[in-house]
Parts: structure tokens; sequence; C-alpha cells
């Protein structure tokens, strides 16, 4: 392939293939389990099908698209022209490890440093999600597309959190009062969480601290389905931080003055 050929969402589904056949079989099944080092969290957790699975992602884009830059979560950088892969094998190894199939495989492509292209893959539930030119979709036997939910009033708004004991110093007060005006808060859910908010069933999500291959793939899938995403100040979430999900733009200002 020439090196500023912009991949169609056809080659997404040939490397969610191979990651599923990685992750699914390894899915409640024996696992090589290490533990990284990650600051404030005493257990980060990386299996064989973390690995296996950004290995054969890495091999098919090496070999299609040899220009391209590759960001994965477990083998790091390779440098290449404007496009980038950004992979992670496993979002919600815990998850994945406890046997809860909220985990996914998330795949996505940044041109210029901005995400154009994403999917997340859960071969569990058998269910896709990815952003093209055309929009935002979901496959589950079908394919259908996904579009956000229209809430704009906080006090009626679900609001999603990976993990309630992450949000420290200043942003624990904040937090707590964000909490305090919502419908209901609900913990745990990882890259599907998110996804949700795409889809309709969520109407806000914030992670204090994600790296970019916990959510460039899912900007597109949000941003296309009509959703807002950024960091904290304002700026492009692509460079991960502290990210707000939301499905309106109303809820996503009203949210931002609360914890900026």
């Amino acid at each position: 392939m020439t090196s500023n050929t912009t991949p169609d969402i056809s080659f997404f589904h040939r490397l969610a293939d191979l990651a599923d056949a990685e992750t699914l079989s390894r899915f409640r099944s024996p696992l090589l389990i290490d533990a990284k080092y990650k600051e404030g969290d005493r257990f980060d957790p990386v299996t064989d099908a973390d690995r296996c699975a950004e290995i054969v992602m890495r091999k098919l884009i090496e070999q299609t698209y040899p220009d391209h830059a590759i960001l994965g979560e477990e083998y790091g950088n390779k440098d290449g022209n404007s496009h980038c892969w950004v992979l992670d094998p496993v979002d919600g190894t815990k998850p994945f490890i406890c046997g809860i199939p909220v985990w996914g495989t998330l795949i996505g492509l940044t041109k210029d440093g901005i995400a154009t292209r994403g999917m997340m893959s859960q071969p569990f539930t058998q269910e896709r999600f990815w952003a093209d030119d055309t929009g935002a979709w979901r496959k589950r036997g079908t394919t259908v597309e996904v579009m956000r939910s229209r809430q704009s009033t906080l006090a009626n708004a679900i609001l999603h959190t990976t993990n309630p004991i992450s949000h420290h110093n200043a942003l624990a007060d904040k937090f707590e009062t964000l909490k305090d005006q919502v419908k209901m808060t609900r913990y745990g859910g990882e890259c599907y969480g998110m996804v949700m908010v795409a889809a309709g069933h969520i109407d806000l999500a914030f992670e204090p601290s994600l790296q970019p291959y916990d959510i460039v793939a899912l900007i597109p899938i949000i941003e296309r389905a009509g959703g807002v995403v950024t960091r904290l100040d304002g700026g492009r979430a692509e460079v991960g931080g502290a990210v707000l999900i939301s499905a309106s733009a109303s809820l996503h200002e009203q949210v931002l003055r609360m914890l900026c």
C-alpha cells in the first residue's frame, strides 16, 4: 500500500478478527499474568492475551502499511508517517482476568494527530462499534447506526467512571459534587462504558488519567454518534489525560465548568 493510503473499515475488521482469536480463546481460561508498574496502582496486570493480540495486529499493519506509525500499549511506538495506529489489545485487563465482559480491543487511527477512524471489538458479546466517514455503527448480527442520547439536563444524566477511587487530589471534591447532581453513577465499565455514551445508554463518562491508547479509537465513534469528547482543559483528547465524554454539548459545558 502507498504511504498516504487511508485504510477503509474492512481493514479494521481484519485486525479485530485477528485480535478476537487471541483474546476470546483465553477469556475465562487459565492465563499467564504479569504485573506492570503503574503509579497509584499496586496491580496493573498484563496477560498473554494482551501481548498476543497486539503482536498479530502489529504484524498485519506492518505488512500492509509499512510506512504507518504504530503506538501500542504493550510494545510501544514504531515511527512512521502522518498515519498512526493506536492499539489497546485488551482495554480492561482487570475485568478480563475476572471473567467480566466489559473489556474490548481498541483499534484507532490518527492522521496528523487527529483520530479519524476507530473500532472497539468485544468478541464475547459478539459486538463491534466503529466509526468511518459515514457515521458511527454497531454490529451484533446486523449493522445499525448508533446515536447518543439527547440528554442535556444534569439531574437526569447517567454518569460512568471506571474506578471510584481514582479521582484523587483536586478532582476528588469536584467529582463528588458532580455525583451528587446526576441521576446515578455507575462504575467499572472500562471502554464498554465509554462506548455506551455513543450508543445512547449513558450520558456522561469521566476518566481522570487516560493514555492515548485508551481513548483514540473511541473518539471518532463518540463524535460521529453526536457526542462530545475533550480533555478537561477543552482540548482534544488524543493525547489522553483527564477526559470527559458527554452526550450533548450543553451537558459537556456544564460538567467542564464543575470539574475545572
